[in-house]
């Protein structure tokens, strides 16, 4: 029997989760691309709009497009203040509804492992921006232990339960992205690692947080009250989290960048 696909259509629960770790993540991958005011952009897998509405507040842009196939989300995203500048549509990452050479700088955060043909995807980005034009993603570094929900994924495979699987797992290595940009014909390709800290009120806000994710939260509903509980008590001792204390987890992603030759 087919394991149950990944759904995110639940913008309002994405932003507790993953909305806040990716603002968290997308400040310092603005301030690495630094760019110019005035841009057109196109943010391709833009879910609840977390990372456009980064865009919004803080580049000054002309024009803002934001592409998602979960329709939860973008209902989400058009009720943030970002949606007074951007415009969002239902789409999909590997069949842009954009003409060629359209936007000035492209855009995907936190979505290229779910992509099933993440070349492709790529290929989109750089035939919708303009010559000349910024082409980037971040992606948490997968396979490396840096997503936020580490810990419960490594304690779930422990005791033979997996979390829902991405299809594209590879494609968050940043040899992988440097790869991919490189295949798509982008020059000047630079990329860099991201590592930010979140606080936590206490590890039961942590945990009530992390099972909001949608490849990790079905799988776990589906243990056994027994098993639930000692999955978290698991994670809770992998984290050496003690007592109510406030607790700050760090994760890390990776990002690239490079530019569509004129």
């Amino acid at each position: 029997m087919a394991r149950p696909s990944i759904q995110f259509d639940d913008g309002a629960a994405y932003e507790r989760m993953m909305g806040t770790w990716s603002q968290l993540v997308g400040h310092v991958f603005l301030d690495w691309l630094n760019p110019e005011p005035g841009l057109s952009w196109i943010d391709v897998g833009c879910g609840n709009s977390a990372f456009t509405q980064l865009l919004v507040d803080r580049c000054e842009p002309t024009e803002v497009r934001g592409v998602d196939p979960a329709e939860g989300q973008l209902a989400f995203a058009r009720a943030r203040p970002a949606a007074q500048i951007a415009q969002f549509h239902e789409g999909d990452a590997m069949a842009l509804p954009f003409p060629g050479h359209y936007f000035d700088a492209a855009v995907m955060a936190l979505v290229i492992f779910y992509v099933p043909l993440p070349a492709r995807a790529v290929s989109e980005m750089v035939r919708v921006t303009k010559p000349g034009g910024r082409v980037s993603t971040y992606v948490w570094d997968m396979l490396g232990g840096g997503s936020p929900t580490a810990p419960i994924q490594a304690e779930m495979r422990a005791m033979d339960v997996a979390p829902l699987s991405l299809p594209s797992l590879e494609a968050s290595r940043m040899e992988a992205l440097h790869a991919l940009w490189s295949q798509s014909g982008l020059f000047e390709i630079r990329t860099r690692e991201i590592t930010v800290s979140r606080d936590f009120a206490n590890f039961d806000d942590f945990w009530s947080k992390a099972l909001l994710q949608p490849n990790i939260g079905p799988p776990v509903a589906a243990m056994s009250g027994a098993d639930r509980q000692q999955l978290r008590s698991r994670v809770r001792q992998r984290l050496g989290c003690d007592g109510d204390d406030k607790m700050i987890y760090t994760a890390r992603a990776n990002a690239v960048v490079g530019l569509k030759p004129s």
